[in-house]
C-alpha cells in the first residue's frame, strides 16, 4: 500500500475529538460585550433624539423645510438603530428544530426592510419638496440664527461618530463600526443643511430676495436624494447576505489553514461558506489517503470539524465531505 505524508495512520479511533465547547468565561464575556454594545447603541439613540427635538422645534418656529427633512431623516435613523438592536439580539438565538441553520438572517432581513423604508421616505420627501418649490413657491427671508441648529446637530453627530467608532474597533464589532459610519454620514447631511440655510440667508445680499426659501427647498431635496441613495446602497449590502454572496477571502483562508493542519488531510478540494449576520456555516471537501478505513476517515472529518469551529467560533456547523487523494488529480 502506498504511504502518503501525514496519512490517516497518525489518527485513530482513540483520538476522536471531544465536542467543541465554549468555556463559561467566554460565554460570560460575550454576554457582557453584548450589553456594552447595546448601551453604546442606546446612548447614540439618545443623542439623535435630542437632535430631533431641537430640529423640530426650529421647524415649528421658522418653518424651514431643510430642518424638517433633516429631522425626519434622523427619526428614520433612530427607528433603524432600534430595529437593528432587536435584530442583533434575535440573530444570536441558537439553532432549533425548526431553524437548524440558526437565526442569523434576522440581521440582514431587518437591514433590508429598513433600507427600503429610508429610500421610500426619501422619495416622498423629494416629491413633496419639489411640489412645494414649483407649485406653491413661498417668498421670504431665511434668518441666520437657523443655521445654528443643523450646525449643532453636525457637531454632536461627529463627536458620536468618533466615540462609537473607537468602541466598535476596540470590541471588534463590525456592526457598531458600520453604525458609527452612519453617524458620520448623518453629520455630513446636517452640515449640508446648515450650508443650505447659510446660502439662503446670503441670497438677499445679492438681490435674490425671492430665492431664499427656494434655496431652502432645493437643499431639502438634496438631503432627500441622499436618503434615497444611501437606502439603496444599504439594501444592496443586506441583500447580498440574504442571497448567500461569497464572503471575504480571509474566511476561506482561515478555514483552509485550519483543515490542512489536521493530520491525515492531504488536500482541501472545495470550500463553501454561508454567512448571515453573526452565524456562518461551512461545507468543505477534504482529500485523505484512498486506502484509509471508513472509521479513520470519519475521525479525520471530526477533527477537521472541531478545528474549524475552534478557529472560527461564529461557525454554527461544518459539513465535511471525504474524498480520496490522488497526486496530480487537480
Amino acid at each position: 500500500m502506498q504511504e502518503y505524508p501525514g496519512s490517516s495512520d497518525s489518527l485513530n479511533a482513540e483520538t476522536f475529538p471531544d465536542p467543541v465547547r465554549v468555556p463559561d468565561e467566554i460565554q460570560h464575556e460575550r454576554r457582557e460585550r453584548t450589553h456594552r454594545l447595546t448601551r453604546v447603541a442606546f446612548l447614540g439613540v439618545g443623542v439623535r433624539l435630542l437632535i430631533i427635538v431641537i430640529e423640530l422645534a426650529g421647524f415649528s418656529y421658522w418653518r424651514y423645510s431643510v430642518l424638517l427633512v433633516d429631522a425626519l431623516a434622523t427619526i428614520a435613523d433612530v427607528v433603524a438603530s432600534l430595529s437593528i438592536v432587536v435584530a442583533i439580539r434575535l440573530a444570536q438565538r441558537p439553532p432549533d428544530r425548526e431553524h437548524p441553520f440558526g437565526h442569523g438572517r434576522y440581521e440582514p432581513l431587518a437591514g433590508l426592510q429598513l433600507a427600503l423604508l429610508i429610500s421610500l421616505v426619501g422619495c416622498y420627501l423629494f416629491g413633496q419638496q419639489l411640489f412645494s418649490a414649483v407649485v406653491e413657491p413661498a417668498v421670504g427671508v431665511v434668518t441666520v440664527w437657523a443655521c445654528a441648529i443643523p450646525a449643532l446637530a453636525a457637531l454632536l453627530l461627529e463627536v458620536s461618530y468618533r466615540w462609537i467608532s473607537r468602541i466598535g474597533k476596540r470590541e471588534n464589532s463590525a456592526a457598531l463600526v458600520a453604525e458609527a459610519t452612519h453617524y458620520r454620514i448623518d453629520a455630513i447631511s446636517s452640515l449640508l443643511a446648515a450650508v443650505g440655510l447659510l446660502v439662503a440667508t446670503m441670497a438677499p445680499g445679492f438681490g435674490w430676495q425671492d430665492l431664499s426659501l427656494l434655496i431652502d427647498h432645493l437643499f431639502a431635496m438634496l438631503l432627500a436624494a441622499m436618503m434615497i441613495v444611501l437606502g439603496i446602497v444599504a439594501a444592496r449590502e443586506n441583500l447580498h447576505q440574504l442571497m448567500d454572496r461569497i464572503p471575504e477571502a480571509k474566511w476561506f483562508d482561515l478555514v483552509q489553514r485550519a483543515a490542512v493542519e489536521v493530520p491525515g488531510v492531504l488536500e482541501v478540494e472545495k470550500i463553501r461558506i454561508q454567512n448571515a449576520g453573526p452565524d456562518a456555516h461551512v461545507d468543505i471537501d477534504v482529500e485523505v489517503d484512498p486506502d484509509a478505513t471508513v472509521r479513520n476517515a470519519h475521525v479525520i472529518a471530526q477533527h477537521v470539524r472541531a478545528r474549524i469551529r475552534t478557529e472560527w467560533p461564529a461557525v454554527q456547523d461544518v459539513v465535511v465531505h471525504i474524498e480520496p487523494y490522488y497526486a496530480g488529480d487537480h
